[in-house]
């Protein structure tokens, strides 16, 4: 089985890659110089010449708040992109898993988290480019595998990990949102579930998430206690940034589904976000 890698440089693409180099697993990820997903041509030449059996989408556009004044650039990366890549998979037999978000609910689902069959609406413009990636794949490839993951956190500088340590060593104190709650997600859990349904031969719409649920407030808490750090954090209104972009305030999804169907205990996000603190340590 080989594997076609996009979005090399993020830290999922980036956790992919070091398991295929430990498992000895042939794999390619290209620069985004080399393959443009928005290009439907490069893209197709791409998979022609690489052939995989599986092509693993980790690029995206995640400037939640930037995509309010760059639409256009959202939904070419993160729809139309998408929607390139699944064509190619079609055309050459292969699987095409897509990485979706938490952002295409609202937030405001009163009881339990948010399950598969949930109905969708999007808060920002970044939510709808989302979305509108997973409508597309679905329509372009019936070897599928959707998987909605939310607040992932990996090696690298593009997570709330690295940000609040990066934050804790320049301020005196930190305001974190009390009231936003979802699922950190541990790129190590995304690989390791994405492996084994690929293996499986799962295909559909799941959410990869690990398991419970917290707020921001409660996530820089358990991060800083691991830490040993004594940096005061005070609770405040998610609303009180006044962020371009809304925010849904309750995204937590459940991930029973995929559990359920891989036979599997997902690890919790405390265990997964204390590991990986470990591991960087």
């Amino acid at each position: 089985m080989k594997y076609l890698i996009t979005g090399k440089n993020g830290q999922l693409a980036q956790e992919f890659i070091g398991r295929f180099e430990k498992q000895g697993i042939a794999y390619a990820a290209p620069d985004e110089a080399q393959l443009d997903i928005t290009d439907s041509h490069c893209v197709a030449e791409a998979v022609a010449s690489w052939k995989p059996g599986v092509i693993l989408n980790c690029a995206a556009y995640n400037l939640v708040d930037k995509a309010e004044q760059e639409g256009e650039k959202a939904f070419a990366v993160n729809s139309a992109g998408p929607e390139h890549l699944a064509r190619a998979a079609a055309d050459h037999q292969a699987v095409i898993v897509h990485f979706g978000s938490d952002y295409v609910f609202d937030g405001l689902k009163e009881r339990g988290l948010y399950a598969e069959e949930d109905p969708v609406n999007p808060l920002n413009v970044y939510g709808q480019s989302k979305l509108s990636g997973e409508e597309r794949v679905e329509q372009a490839c019936p070897r599928h595998l959707i998987l909605r993951l939310s607040w992932v956190f990996g090696a690298g500088k593009q997570n709330f990990i690295y940000k609040l340590r990066t934050w804790a060593e320049s301020s005196e104190y930190l305001k974190i949102a009390c009231d936003e709650f979802s699922v950190p997600t541990h790129t190590r859990t995304v690989v390791d579930c994405t492996l084994k349904a690929i293996a499986q031969g799962l295909t559909g719409r799941y959410h990869l998430t690990n398991s419970g649920f917290c707020s921001r407030y409660e996530w820089a808490k358990l991060i800083l206690a691991t830490l040993n750090s004594s940096k005061f954090i005070r609770p405040v209104s998610m609303d009180s940034f006044n962020l371009p972009a809304a925010r849904p305030k309750f995204s937590a999804m459940t991930n029973d589904a995929i559990a359920r169907t891989l036979g599997i205990g997902i690890p919790s996000w405390e265990e997964s976000v204390r590991s990986f603190l470990k591991d960087q340590a």
